[in-house]
């Protein structure tokens, strides 16, 4: 079997034929394969997509394809030029390529499809090119598909920040968190107030009036603005930042107690003991388990912090807003009452929204708030598995083309 024959079975182009077929030379094993116009055919203008006749022909080019056997492949063709009616003399266009890429339409989108399973370095490593050309690839896929992405029917959102590089730099990531659909909708810089509206004003005012749920953290900037441009929503609080802040709240109490224990020369009761009292009681292993139920024992203020904590987890199986708001006045009693100033700070923050808080019996079984934690983990594995992006724009490509459930363009054969 030729190779203009497997050409024409998986890159077959109308109003062009493969021809001769050879080395580029001696040396190199790198394969070209000479393109033609098919004899009658017109070209067709770049600029308004009009056949026309013929102005002139220019250079050949080279145009690189898919890798066939570990060889490089190059399609060698001499662009022509149209005499077009409403343009001018403009460079003709041509079914595998765009503008003045060096890359087949197929190339990019065959790197593109390996850099959203591999990193981007690898990707160029093992198909002999550059970290470049493969961001390019990546972006052009990207590009295309919030061009064609269909934003109709979002119905509930998730909201966060994410950490982005040193020194505090984080991104605000927006999520649709719905059963039949979990994906990245929108990634700005920074966590401010203005991030948030840029996306709502790319989203438009009509969609947002269609909002049913939104989930967020307890960060100020986000709740203002929700409150201004999605006030028919139901605004809720993520479980798992609520967790979140009480751990840390038992931590500090943890790590503040310690340190006077050692200062003061008592036993080190509370070594090792850090991960036993974060972790759930169920997921405790054997020895987590015992050294929990030593720490029980001891009349220690991080064991008050513990209980407090875990008393917080009953409010999740309240029967609803009434039973919710009855649980949480008493044990925002017991927490500011406790001494313990980190678990103060946490109750305080949480009594100044009890609204968000009650929302969550009303959205219950209606949407999963732990989706938006599930797409951060994949979120910072993508920025991971890159070692860092210095760029804005590579991370934001990166993190549409793995979250962003984009449509691809149609290719004439797939390759992966």
């Amino acid at each position: 079997m030729r190779v203009q024959s497997i050409l024409n079975r998986i890159e077959k182009h109308k109003g062009f034929v493969y021809e001769k077929v050879g080395w580029s030379d001696a040396q190199a094993r790198v394969l070209q394969v000479e393109v033609r116009p098919r004899r009658g055919s017109q070209p067709q203008c770049s600029g308004c997509g009009q056949r026309g006749p013929g102005y002139d022909t220019l250079a050949r080019r080279r145009f690189q394809f898919v890798p066939l056997w570990g060889m490089p492949v190059f399609f060698l063709y001499a662009l022509r030029r149209v005499q077009c009616e409403r343009c001018g003399v403009k460079v003709e266009v041509v079914p595998w390529a765009q503008g003045k890429r060096s890359l087949t339409l197929s190339y990019m989108h065959f790197l593109a499809t390996w850099a959203g399973r591999l990193s981007w370095q690898e990707v160029a490593r093992f198909f002999c090119t550059s970290w470049e050309q493969v961001f390019r690839c990546v972006g052009w896929m990207v590009e295309w598909g919030l061009a064609h992405r269909d934003l109709s029917g979002i119905r509930a959102l998730g909201l966060d920040e994410v950490a982005f590089q040193r020194g505090h730099r984080y991104l605000t990531v927006v999520y649709q968190i719905e059963a039949q659909c979990k994906r990245l909708l929108w990634v700005g810089r920074e966590r401010t107030a203005r991030s948030l509206e840029q996306f709502f004003a790319a989203l438009g005012p009509q969609r947002s009036a269609q909002l049913r749920f939104i989930c967020s953290d307890l960060w100020k900037p986000y709740l203002q603005v929700v409150a201004q441009r999605a006030p028919r929503a139901l605004h809720l609080v993520d479980r798992f930042h609520v967790a979140l802040n009480l751990n840390k709240a038992v931590d500090q109490v943890r790590a503040q107690e310690a340190e006077e224990m050692r200062r003061q020369g008592m036993e080190p009761l509370l070594k090792h003991s850090r991960w036993c009292l974060l972790k759930r009681p169920q997921h405790l292993v054997g020895p987590q388990a015992v050294k929990l139920a030593e720490l029980l024992r001891h009349n220690l203020s991080t064991v008050r912090a513990y209980l407090l904590k875990e008393d917080f987890e009953f409010f999740w199986d309240c029967l609803g807003p009434w039973g919710g708001r009855r649980f949480l006045t008493g044990w925002y009693h017991r927490a500011l009452r406790s001494r313990l100033e980190p678990v103060k700070r946490v109750a305080r923050m949480l009594r100044a929204h009890p609204t968000l808080l009650l929302n969550w019996f009303r959205a219950r079984n209606q949407l999963c708030t732990g989706a938006t934690e599930g797409l951060n983990n994949r979120l910072k594995l993508t920025l991971r598995k890159a070692y860092g992006f210095r760029t804005f724009r590579a991370a934001e490509i990166a993190l549409y083309h793995t979250l962003g459930a984009l449509p691809r363009p149609t290719c004439t054969h797939r390759f992966c």
